[in-house]
């Protein structure tokens, strides 16, 4: 018998395939923030204010509302990367572009903004 047609069995790979994908999905954002506030990384709060953040920059816009701002996560992925290919005279590290995060990184920075 296959044990998938076997009930709690089942039952236990719902549960269990559940709990690790809302593990890996809750912990996204939360990775998200530790790269936005570490000096080494994101360090976003040097340059924009943010929730949460002490003493921060204001040479980039506040970062608010991310989700209205950008509805359509390529575009705010894009800005990220490299802010320079729409706006030439940015100052924003392109930070994808010069492998200052790596994709990953970049997608839970990604789901942090998403949640400011």
């Amino acid at each position: 018998m296959h044990l998938l047609k076997m009930p709690h069995a089942r039952c236990i790979a719902i549960i269990s395939l559940s709990l690790l994908l809302n593990h890996a999905f809750a912990s996204s954002p939360l990775e998200g923030k530790k790269i936005a506030f570490d000096r080494k990384k994101g360090n976003c709060i040097a340059c924009h204010a943010m929730e949460d953040g002490d003493m921060p920059g204001n040479i980039g816009p506040p970062l608010t509302s991310m989700r209205l701002r950008f509805p359509n996560r390529t575009t705010l992925k894009a800005q990220i990367w490299d802010a320079s290919s729409n706006n030439p005279l940015s100052v924003m590290p392109p930070f994808g572009k010069h492998q200052i995060l790596s994709s990953p990184e970049l997608e839970q920075l990604i789901d942090y903004l998403y949640t400011l």
